[in-house]
This record gives C-alpha cells, structure tokens and sequence, in this order.
C-alpha cells in the first residue's frame, strides 16, 4: 500500500513537471563557437538603443543582432558583473579590477580601470561580484569589500565577516553580511534591515525585486523563496510539488506583474505566478542548450536572455508567435488542424493528435500536452468538419473521428479533402478528394458510407473546391485544372485546362474558394475563371494585392480577411480598418511545409500555421499591438589599403547615449585607405530576419539603395572628396527608422594634397617666370640674331647685289669688250683697208710714174694730175684723224686717257698704242704702218721704255688697266665717261 501511494504520488509529482504550457516561444541558441567567447555568461544588460551586454569569462561581450564583440579587460580575468550607470558608462567587475567601457576617439570601446582611486591598502580584492547602480552612484561588492563610486572618488566599505549579496529595490540598497544579516545603505552608512537571527538557516540571497504592494520577492541559493513586506520575510510557497528543494537558483527576475522567471541550476528556467504556481518551464526539452542558469534578463521588449553556464539563449516570451510541438521528441511535420467540440486537433506526418481547451483567450497559454489519437499513425493530410462531423483524411484512407478514436470510411487509398456537396446542411452527399480521383460518401443517421468512385476521373485530388453552379474543380500540381460537372453522376463531363486555356502554365497550378469564388494560385499570380471565354485569366480582384507574384496558398477567414503564402513568405490582407492592409510574417519565412501548406484561422488569437517542425501559433491581435520601436546603428566601419583598419567602433557616445556624431565631426583618411566597408544592425532580436536596410553614400551613390536584409556594405577605390553614409532601416509593417549617417573624407594622395597643389602652383608660377626669363633671352639672343641674320641677309644681298651689278658689269663689260672686239674688227678692218688703199696707191703711182715716163707729152699732163691727187698726204692724215676720234669713242676716251697719263708720246707712239690696245700683233701693226715686223718691235720697245713698264708686264694688259682707272679717275673727279 506504502509502494502504491509513493508510485502514485512520484507520478503525480512527474505528471505536475511535465504540464507545460502548449505554445512554446521561439528559442534561439548562441554557443560559445557563435560569439567566440568564453562559455560563462554572469551578467546581462541592454543599452537604449538595443544592443545587448553580458558578462563573459573573456570580457564584455555585445550583441546587437548581427554580430558579436568581446572587450576583454587588461588582466585578461573572468568578467563577473556589469551595470549601466546614470552616466551612461558600462561598469565591469572583475578579478582584483573594476572599471567602465567609454569608446575612444575612434568609436571603440577601451576599459578604464578604476583601481587607481583606491586607497593603497585596499588595492587588492578578489571577484566583484555585483555592480548595482544606486541613486547617482555606483557600488560594487567583492567578498571583502563594498566600494561606492561617487564623483570620482570611492568610498570603501569593509566586511565584518564577508559580504555576501548586493541589490537594489523599492529604491533600498540591500546587502548581506555573513556576519551581521542583510543591511540596508542610507546615508552612507551600512545600518542592519533584517537580524541574522530573524533570516531562516543557510539564507543566502541571490536575487531580490518589486513584487507589487511594498513587497519584494527573495531568491536564495538553496533554501527556496521569501516575500519582504515591511522588514517582514515570509516564504513564497510553491503550489504542488516544489521542483526548487533540491535545485539551486542563481538568479530570479520579474516579468509582469504576475509572473516570476526563475533560473535553476540543473532545471532550466521556471515561469512562476503570484499564486505559487507554476506556469512554465524552459528546458533542454524545449530547445535550451543546457540546464544551468546564471542569469536571466528581460530586455526592452520583454523577451527573456539567459546566460548559461555553457552559451547564451534568447526566448522570444513577449512574442505573439510561438512552436507548437504535438510530439516533443519526434517533431513531424505540420499538415492540418482544427477546433472541434473544445478540442484541438493537430494532424502531422507522425499522426492525429488532440487536447482538451479551457476557457482561454490564447490556445497556446494551454497546459497540458496533446495526446497521440491511437490508430493513425502516418501522414494525417486533412481535417474537416462536414456536416457537424470531423472527418480525417489519412495515408491510410478516411475516417470519422469521434472523441479520442477514429472510425474507417474508406480505406482503399490516402485521402486529401472533404467537402459537402449540397449547400443545405446536412448534406446527404459528401464528396471526398482521393489519390486517385473522386469518390462520393452517403450520410445519414450522423454517419458517413462510401457510395461510389466517380467515373472518368483518376487524378489525385489534393485541392478541390465547388462553386455556385455545382460544378467541382479539381487542381492537379502537375497536370492542370479539371472542371467536372456532376448533373449526371454516372456520366461526368471533365475537361482539363492547361495553358492552352489561359493558365500560365499546367504545373503548380493550387486551386481555393476565396470570397465565394473559384480562384488558381499559380507562379505568376491569382486567376480566376471566365464562364464567358471558358478560359483563366489574371484575376483583376488579387491583381492589386499580388500582382504577378508566385501565389501557393490561400485561406479566409471568418472575418473576411485572406491569408496567403506568396512564395516563402506567410502574410494576411487584413480588411478590418478603413483601407486593406497587408501584413507579413518575416518570421516564419521558409518554415512552412512546400506543396503542403496549411493556414487554419481559428479566431484573432489564434492562428494555427503548419511547419516543418510541428505547427506555428499566432496570436494576430496580440502581433497587432507589439510595435518595435526600431533605431539602427553603424556598428563598424573598416578601411582597406594593403591591410585592414578599423575606422569607427561603433559608439559616437557612451554605452547608453543613443547619440549622432556632432556636425563638425568628419574623419579625415588617407588616399591609401580609399575602402571602406560598413556594417550596421537594428536590433531586433525577436524578428531579426524582418528587418530590411536601405543605404547612401552620398558622394557617390545616386539614390537609395533598395531594401535589403544585407547588413554589410563595401565601396572601392573611392575618389578623393567628401562622402556621408546613410542608413535607415524597416521592419515588416513597413515602419522606417530615423536615419543614421557617418561622414569621412578622403584625402587627394599627397600629390594632389594643398600642400602638393601649393608647390605646383608655386612651381609653375616660378617655371612661367623662369620660363618667361627664359624666353626673354631667347627673344633677345633670336632678336640679336635674327639682326644679325638680317645683318648678314643684307650684307649677303648687298654681296648679291654687287655680284648682280659685278655679272651686269662683267657683262656689260664682256658686251662692251665685244662690241670694242667687233669694233676694232672693224677699225682694224678699217686699217686695213687703210693700208691696202696705201699699198694700192702706191703700187699705182708706181705704176702711173713708170707710165708717165714713157707716155706722149700730151697725156704727161694728164698723169700729172693723177700723181697729184695720189700725193695728197692730208687725205691720210684726215683718215686717221676718223681714225682716232672711232677708236676713241670705242675705247671711252683712251688716247685722251693716255695723253692726260703720259703727254709727252709722240702721234706715232699714240698710234702704236691705240694700236696695242686693240690687241693687234706686231705684223698687223706692221701692215697698218707700212713697215716691218721690225719696225714695229723697236717701236714697242721704245714705247715700253717710255712708259717704263717692265718687260714681264704685258702691254696690252697695261694699256686696258690704265684705261679702267683712268675711266674711274674722270668719274670721281666728275667728267662724264661713256
């Protein structure tokens, strides 16, 4: 009896363990090799702008949705505790150090340690344990010491025994001595609060808070937890069996007014109320990545971050959409679900399971598990209420379901969908969508009886759907659309529509009754049916909403809004507000189950979604309120040359100022880091895959860039110039952030710096000068020697023009010669003939004597006559007189010339000249004179010794010298010369 009592009460103690709550929230996992850190994580806190703090074994580490960063402390020790003070500094305690985190002038975080305002004897501690900010100071606890920061200056409070425990509530600093009991801190003093004496044995706090009404809520390591109500400790109990007696807790936090979080040491974490009882649990069994919790922390959003003795986890607890596991070690997919007679029903690919619901707004706040319905394991593909009756379509075939068993109806081949035929309820008819066609159900007397196949039809029946004419459509994901009218049950008519008849093509081709009509979900849009072409076309209702976009499913709801999965992505139009408003669910992207998606609209709070892991609950009123304030941040920016350097760390202030760099503020960068790479975040860290980003660079972008989840950005080889980055970000009700911006310049490379450009320019007003200088002397030396040039151009024309007037000269000259050549020619031609008259007078006067001596007496008169006229010598001397004044006329004046130069020759010396120079040989002077060759050699010597010329110089060439100079003598003296 003893063993049947102790059985049942561990299973009830078991059974009590194990009721968790149905909706489990969305759990995300950071291992130690995802942060790249430590495995501890003690201490949590969260700045303004969202970026998550914790307490590392190797330093401060942040996280802001995107990416990690640790700032390990100089000593390199384990991280113990942080805290954000009121002036926006984090705090960090660690072993035999504590200081703050400020960024440096590069936007990254640097420690400052606070050690050197200690007074030398307390220069050495062990751990800081906490760090509790405290109306404007800063206290933190080592187990020897409390150490209050206040303007600069710290204050040291030793330890009687040891300190044990520091917090804040209701705005009391509280302690706890070893030795003295918990303390409270007023005016710097440490005065006692609660007597050892009055605190249960092994009391030691490791958390205390508000708990509503002047009451606080105390946590201890071992000894379970008390409610402080006017220095009064009174302990918290648990209702029903308390998991905490052998547990030890660390840390404990408020989430609402009602509800507790408390992390254990071996259990994970405990969702507690007011009331004692226990709501929830998060453990390995829900997705935690171990059970040993050191802290946990509510954040802005009220979602819970706890860190693990092994990794840190993120449970979305504030978020409207949470897992739903029907098996919790065997998560099948998600095909189909559904509310009937209070209870709720999840088909998967393991099997058909079913809980009863309570009076509760949201299905998933359910204790209790879903229990496996026996008999149908496999493939539950469908759920449908027909006729005030649930009928399941398995792999199996189709069956009733009533209660927790389910009764056969067919079980010849699997079964997709069922629809009543008739539009009066109850209908007689039931049409059912098998894997090979169509089959008819009879019902009667609340039961279902397989009728008949319907002919002519064998496609496998997946989507189905009657519209107000009675005839049945039949979608095939690979074959097309069928339209089967059934006025004639035994002789259907079918006729297939492919893209012969509109459709944009015969595959993936998902047939839905939406707003009482017959509409195709196809990869390029919605189409509707027109009774008037017999064909599909674009429907003009969905157009506006979906385009041309890849549709896979659609389902209304009972309010009349459409659910749908256009592509990957779960949204709703929502027609409940004056315009039509469409809401997504990046969330749940890419989670849905291809080819088999599954929507079921129960009411605003819960919306069931089938996934490849169980099934998605939403509460959509509940998603509605929660707006996240988004801000986006500039977490880094790096330049690159040859190597990388980090240009901005992330922090235009403080920790916790939320702060823009001053207008002034521009980083100046040299040409050889000309890229730069940008990363940004928004911390979101419910929905972080919903956030999209947009960014400029102004400089060089033209316009925004479009949205993207993209949370990097690099720009190359950028020119010199001044550039701002601007980022803003959007979550998926389409809400922007205000936008953030860093401005950079880049320096010209130094041979286009102002430095640079001011020597060139200087250089070129130099090399103008010089070179101005320059061509001022070339000018002057081309000027000099262009005169010279012309100097010698003239000298060189003058030569010319004297050699011109020398050749005019020369042959005027040569013309003179020859005519004084022809000339002489003449003259001596003449003189010849001179001394050939003279010879023949001669001869006839000879004649003429001889004859006169032997003529008669009367002709001697007449030959007296004769001889006389022979013997008149002034006719000679006439002709020689023409003679001279010829010749002179010819030789310009030279018998006068050479009378001027020698007056004393003789008529005959000036004949003999005249005669040489024409120049006559001595034989025709011999001729002309009528005397010897002899003769006229004496008389060239004597001429010679006259003139005294020497006997080497040639008389004709002194004749014609004489007579040029003396030509040029008359010319200077004025007397004219021909």
């Amino acid at each position: 009896m003893r063993f049947l009592i102790l059985t049942v009460l561990i299973l009830i103690c078991l059974s009590s363990r194990s009721q968790n709550t149905l909706g489990v929230p969305d759990i995300i996992n950071y291992s130690k090799e995802s942060y790249n850190a430590g495995t501890q994580n003690r201490g949590i806190v969260q700045s303004t702008d969202g970026v998550i703090y914790f307490a590392n074994y190797e330093g401060l580490m942040s996280f802001d949705g995107v990416g990690w960063k640790t700032y390990p402390l100089p000593n390199k020790t384990v991280v113990r505790s942080i805290a954000i003070g009121k002036d926006n500094r984090v705090y960090a305690g660690g072993q035999d150090d504590f200081g703050y985190f400020s960024p440096g002038s590069n936007g990254k975080l640097h420690y400052i340690s606070l050690k050197p305002l200690l007074p030398g004897k307390n220069a050495f501690f062990s751990d800081i344990w906490f760090i509790v900010p405290f109306e404007n100071d800063l206290f933190f606890m080592s187990r020897e010491a409390i150490f209050q920061l206040s303007n600069d200056h710290i204050t040291v409070y030793p330890a009687s025994a040891e300190w044990l425990f520091l917090g804040e509530t209701d705005h009391r600093l509280i302690a706890q001595d070893s030795k003295n009991g918990i303390l409270e801190f007023k005016s710097g003093v440490w005065s006692p609060f609660i007597e050892k004496t009055a605190l249960p044995p092994n009391f030691l706090l490791t958390c205390i808070f508000p708990f509503g009404n002047d009451s606080s809520f105390m946590g201890t390591i071992n000894t379970g937890f008390y409610v402080l109500h006017q220095k009064q400790v009174t302990a918290f109990h648990i209702h029903g069996p308390d998991p905490f007696v052998n547990e030890r807790v660390l840390t404990a936090i408020r989430l609402n007014e009602d509800h507790v979080a408390i992390g254990t040491n071996l259990d994970g974490v405990y969702i507690v109320n007011k009331k004692g009882e226990i709501v929830q649990n998060f453990s390995r069994k829900e997705g935690l990545q171990n059970n040993n919790i050191l802290k946990l922390f509510l954040d802005n959003y009220r979602n819970l971050w706890l860190g693990l003795d092994n990794g840190i986890d993120f449970i979305a607890y504030n978020n409207a959409i949470k897992h739903i596991y029907p098996e919790k070690l065997n998560e099948g997919l998600g095909y189909t679900s559904i509310v009937y007679n209070n209870r709720l029903y999840m088909g998967t690919s393991n099997g058909l399971y079913s809980a009863a619901l309570r009076p509760l707004k949201d299905v998933s706040f359910l204790n209790g598990d879903l229990k496996p319905i026996a008999g149908t394991k496999g493939s539950t593909w469908n759920l449908s209420e027909v006729n005030g009756q649930l009928l399941l379509g398995h792999h199996d075939g189709a069956y009733q379901v009533e209660g927790d068993r389910i009764v056969p109806l067919s079980t010849e081949t699997a079964f997709w969908t069922f629809l009543p035929l008739q539009t009066v309820l109850p209908s007689e008819l039931v049409l059912g969508g098998d894997d090979e066609g169509m089959v008819l159900f009879a019902y009667k007397d609340r039961k279902f009886y397989l009728k008949q196949k319907i002919p002519g039809y064998d496609a496998s029946s997946q989507y189905i759907a009657i519209d107000n004419n009675h005839i049945i459509w039949s979608a095939h994901p690979y074959h097309g659309v069928y339209r089967i009218d059934l006025s004639n049950p035994d002789q259907p008519q079918v006729k297939l529509y492919t893209e012969k008849n509109g459709l944009p093509t015969y595959l993936k081709n998902h047939l839905f009754k939406i707003k009482n009509r017959i509409v195709i979900t196809t990869e390029r849009g919605v189409y509707e049916y027109n009774s008037k072409t017999d064909s599909f076309e674009l429907s003009a209702y969905f157009k506006p909403f979906f385009g041309e976009r890849s549709m896979r499913y659609l389902r209304e709801d009972d309010a009349g809004n459409i659910w749908f999965i256009d592509d990957n992505d779960l949204g709703v139009i929502d027609f409940s507000g004056a315009e039509p408003e469409i809401v997504y669910f990046p969330e749940l992207s890419g989670k849905m189950v291809a080819d088999f998606e599954h929507i079921y609209p129960y009411n605003r709070n819960n919306i069931f979604v089938g996934a490849e892991r169980g099934f998605y609950h939403i509460n959509y009123e509940q998603y509605q309120k929660n707006h996240y304030d988004l801000n986006v941040r500039i977490r880094s920016i790096r330049i690159f040359g040859r190597r990388d350097s980090l240009l901005f760390g992330g922090y235009f202030g403080e920790v916790n100022e939320n702060r823009e760099p001053l207008g002034d503020t521009v980083a100046n960068i040299s040409s050889k880091w000309n890229s730069v790479h940008f990363e940004f975040s928004s911390p979101l860290y419910v929905a972080q895959n919903s956030v999209l980003y947009s960014y400029q660079l102004e400089g060089y972008d033209h316009d925004w860039s479009a949205w993207s989840r993209k949370t990097e950005k690099d720009y190359t080889n950028l020119g010199p110039g001044k550039y701002t980055f601007w980022i803003k970000a959007s979550s998926s009700r389409g809400r922007e952030t205000p936008v953030s911006s860093y401005s950079f310049v880049i320096l010209p490379p130094w041979y286009l710096s102002s430095w640079a450009i001011a020597v060139y320019i200087f250089a070129f007003l130099a090399f103008n000068y010089l070179f101005f200088k320059w061509l001022r002397k070339l000018f002057v030396r081309q000027q000099q020697k262009h005169e010279e040039e012309q100097r010698r151009l003239q000298y060189l024309h003058q030569l010319e023009l004297e050699k011109s007037d020398k050749e005019i000269i020369k042959l005027r000259n040569e013309k003179l010669e020859a005519e004084i050549g022809h000339k002489n020619k003449e003259l001596a031609s003449t003189a010849m003939h001179l001394v050939q008259k003279g010879e023949l007078l001669g001869n006839v006067k000879e004649h003429l004597q001889k004859l006169r001596k032997g003529a008669n007496p009367d002709s001697s008169e007449e030959f007296r006559k004769m001889l006389k006229i022979l013997n008149e010598e002034n006719k000679m001397d006439k002709d020689w007189e023409q003679f001279a004044a010829h010749f002179d006329n010819v030789h310009s004046d030279f018998i006068q010339i050479l009378k001027q130069y020698y007056p004393k020759l003789s008529a005959h010396e000036l004949k003999l000249s005249a005669y040489l120079r024409m120049n006559l040989s001595s034989k025709e002077i011999a001729q002309l004179e009528n005397i010897s060759v002899r003769g006229v050699e004496i008389s060239r010597y004597r001429l010679r010794k006259k003139l005294q010329i020497p006997t080497e110089m040639n008389l004709y060439e002194f004749f014609v010298d004489l007579h040029t100079n003396g030509k040029a003598n008359r010319r200077h003296n004025g007397i004219a010369v021909p």
